[in-house]
């Protein structure tokens, strides 16, 4: 069954209202559903609901509501990645499979070793993220759309990280400690976790030494060394795995 993301002001008591133009063309040109056909719904902040639809016009679709569930398919624990912003298309694969896997929002970062610059068009490059992610999520059915941040600075994402529960941050310099053991060691099951991947170059001394100090967990994924559009994947399926399974 297809599901649409609506806002929560498109949701009647009995009925919901689908305006969005490429939400209406998917239904009646691409997937060519009628009146009496099924489709699920979600409002993008707690509710999903299993619809019937009742009304097709060129303007939007109505769709009379059958069941009410809070969300099934999302994590307890919110996700963000800090990403090095990768060169060519690696940005687009990141974001595609950590939304299947869960995430709740990616945050592109600039780092000293970062090759991409910002030319003045980056918010394109956003833009074509976002909906990226829009259609990860509609495949995986998830309830939420996580959000592609704009950009920051190395200096600025250290400055959002003091509101998270848990910091995470994947080095290939540490041998000791791993995902498993900062995951295990906990106390309570955090409610946000932020994990930090580097740029292909990795991070400089300079700014691994200020995570540090900012007592970010330094853990090691493994005994390989990841690109980076391997490595943002692979500690959110650790982190899954450890606390949501």
């Amino acid at each position: 069954m297809s599901r649409f993301f609506i806002t929560s002001e498109n949701v009647g008591e009995r009925s919901i209202k689908i305006t969005d133009k490429q939400d209406i063309q998917h239904i009646v040109k691409v997937l060519r559903l009628r009146e009496g056909d099924k489709i699920d719904i979600s409002d993008s902040v707690k509710w999903e609901y299993e619809t019937e639809i009742s009304l097709i016009d060129k303007d939007f679709v109505e769709a009379v509501i059958l069941d009410k569930q809070k969300f099934t398919n999302e994590p307890f624990t919110k996700v963000t990645l800090f990403q090095g912003i990768p060169k060519q298309g690696k940005m687009e694969l990141i974001i595609q499979k950590t939304v299947e896997l869960g995430i709740y929002e990616v945050i592109p970062v600039f780092t000293e070793r970062t090759v991409v610059s910002d030319n003045g068009k980056f918010s394109k490059k956003i833009e074509r993220w976002q909906k990226i992610a829009d259609e990860a999520v509609k495949q995986c059915k998830r309830g939420i759309i996580p959000k592609v941040c704009d950009a920051v600075v190395f200096q600025n994402m250290l400055s959002r990280l003091e509101g998270f529960d848990l910091v995470l941050f994947p080095y290939e310099n540490e041998d000791d400690k791993t995902m498993k053991d900062a995951l295990r060691g906990l106390n309570a099951k955090p409610e946000s976790v932020a994990v930090i991947i580097g740029p292909e170059g990795g991070f400089s001394d300079k700014e691994a030494d200020a995570l540090k100090s900012l007592k970010a967990e330094c853990v090691t994924l493994g005994k390989t060394t990841l690109r980076t559009e391997t490595a943002g994947m692979t500690a959110l399926a650790m982190i899954m795995y450890e606390l949501e399974l």
